[in-house]
């Protein structure tokens, strides 16, 4: 699973949020427990307006077990700022609830084994900065659309015998290629495969015969399971 972030635009020069962490729960309820925390994060200082457009940028990734996900959480640091256009000078932004316990989003999505996903934060900057009054000052108040997509599939099968222990090449139309071996057993999982039609190479030394399959169809929400694949 991958966690990206993106941004509705917002009239401003910059909006930049210090992400800290990306966690994730599993559980229906929430009593405070039960947080995992991505492994695979890029903690930092993001300008929110540089990921408008139908831009984005990845946060964090992990390798999850299969099952339901319930919602994800945002730990924010401290150097969380706005710059109004023609100032030149940022303004703190205020974040108090992120700051302490995290900005929780709904999440509610059942990931397949295998199955790549990605998990978009949509950030609506022009609704989450909020005047203080007129004090100048500003409260960050996020409004955060969460999109969650499976964008890959796989190929799975075996090959028989498992001696001849072939590499494998998943080719797609456009001749890219996704490539992969099997265990001892002759078992293969080819993950992160686009949905698409592919032809899929056995090579192989002698003496055992390497194979082609065509017409192999991948779906994005699934693994596609090949029958045994005989290479004498």
């Amino acid at each position: 699973m991958e966690v990206r972030l993106t941004d509705s635009p917002g009239d401003y020069d910059e909006v930049n949020i210090d992400i800290r962490s990306v966690q994730i729960h599993r559980e229906a309820t929430d009593d405070g427990t039960g947080w995992t925390t991505l492994e695979h994060i890029t903690p930092g200082v993001y300008n929110l307006l540089d990921f408008a457009n139908g831009r984005d940028t990845l946060l964090a990734s992990a390798t999850l077990p299969a099952g339901r996900i319930s919602q994800i959480r945002l730990v924010l640091g401290e150097n969380n700022t706005l710059k109004l256009k023609g100032e030149p000078n940022r303004r703190p932004l205020t974040t108090p609830s992120g700051q302490t316990s995290g900005l929780k989003l709904q999440i509610n999505a059942d990931l397949k084994s295998d199955v790549t996903y990605v998990v978009l934060l949509d950030f609506d900057a022009a609704k989450s900065i909020v005047p203080r009054g007129n004090s100048g000052q500003y409260n960050l108040k996020p409004v955060i659309r969460t999109l969650t997509q499976a964008i890959a599939g796989g190929i799975r099968g075996n090959v028989t015998p498992a001696a001849a222990k072939p590499g494998i090449l998943v080719i797609s139309a456009a001749n890219d290629t996704i490539g992969g071996f099997t265990d001892d057993a002759g078992r293969f999982l080819i993950k992160g495969v686009p949905a698409g039609i592919y032809k899929v190479q056995f090579s192989v030394t002698e003496p055992y015969q390497g194979k082609e399959l065509t017409n192999i169809v991948v779906t994005n929400d699934q693994i596609t399971e090949l029958p045994t694949v005989n290479l004498d």
